[in-house]
């Protein structure tokens, strides 16, 4: 049976509350989607009435559109969590996107406001879970796997620091998405923390090959340079290939591996292999 209670999605216009909105109204559930812009919630086409609010300094506006909220979920930066927290109903439970950057060895201020709303969310005694996603892929617009393939279109060499032999465990869209639909049904008790990731793990290295076959590519052959010449040149944005900052140039050398098997055990889901979720993302239009 359709759960018939709505779900306010906070971050609607955004690639994780967009993908969200589609599977739940797919599913026949209610939604109630939240953003700071209406213009662009009306620039995707969607007919659906919205609710607008600015997370950063509107708390009456978002009190008042989260006033009926049962469950919410927060798809923009989890440093609004606590702005999201003192809005919404004593009563309403909460699954909030954070990330696995909170791990880093290097955190940035996208890292450090993770870190500070998960703070919040642990104090606040609320029921519900704050998931991290390792780094997502093939959601409409996304930058990650796109934007290497663009890069690979114009080298004919990859250059990567260590030549690539740290590891990573990147997640699907729909596979977040799923995370995110069971996490609502999970009878929570209290503020929980999860990570969420794909099931491959495997090299920078072997990561750009599977992703040069997924776009019809021929794989590069990879150089190994130094992590500080690459982070140096990072600061040049060469014409015709696609910005690299130097601190995504530094999170090339480390490894970012996570159990998954309590995401399997509480939410139930087995994520899609890495070339599955390559192939749909590549068929995708965009």
């Amino acid at each position: 049976m359709t759960d018939a209670r709505p779900v306010h999605v906070i971050g609607a216009t955004g690639r994780s509350g967009l993908a969200l909105y589609h599977a739940l109204k797919a599913a026949g559930r209610p939604v109630v989607p939240v953003m700071r812009s209406l213009s662009r919630w009306q620039a995707t086409g969607m007919a659906y009435p919205a609710r607008v609010a600015d997370l950063c300094d509107d708390a009456g506006r978002l009190r008042a559109a989260l006033a009926d909220a049962t469950s919410i979920v927060l798809t923009a930066h989890a440093r609004h969590l606590p702005a999201v927290l003192a809005a919404a109903p004593p009563r309403a439970r909460i699954v909030a996107l954070g990330s696995t950057r909170i791990f880093t060895r290097w955190p940035d201020a996208h890292a450090r406001g993770v870190m500070e709303g998960a703070r919040a969310f642990a104090r606040s005694g609320r029921h519900g879970v704050l998931l991290h996603p390792t780094m997502i892929y093939g959601a409409t617009g996304e930058d990650n796997v796109q934007r290497l393939a663009a890069l690979m279109r114009r080298l004919p060499i990859l250059p990567l620091p260590g030549g690539g032999t740290s590891r990573i465990q990147p997640i699907w869209q729909d596979d977040v998405t799923r995370a995110i639909l069971a996490a609502l049904d999970h009878p929570w008790d209290g503020p929980h923390s999860l990570v969420i990731a794909g099931g491959d793990q495997l090299t920078y290295r072997d990561f750009t090959r599977h992703v040069a076959i997924a776009a019809g590519l021929r794989p590069r052959p990879v150089a190994s340079v130094p992590g500080w010449l690459l982070m140096a040149a990072a600061r040049i944005h060469l014409p015709g290939l696609p910005p690299i900052a130097p601190a995504e140039v530094r999170r090339l050398m480390e490894d970012k591996i996570f159990d998954i098997t309590p995401m399997r055990t509480l939410l139930g889901l087995s994520p899609v292999p890495l070339e599955t979720g390559l192939k749909h993302t590549f068929a995708r239009p965009g």
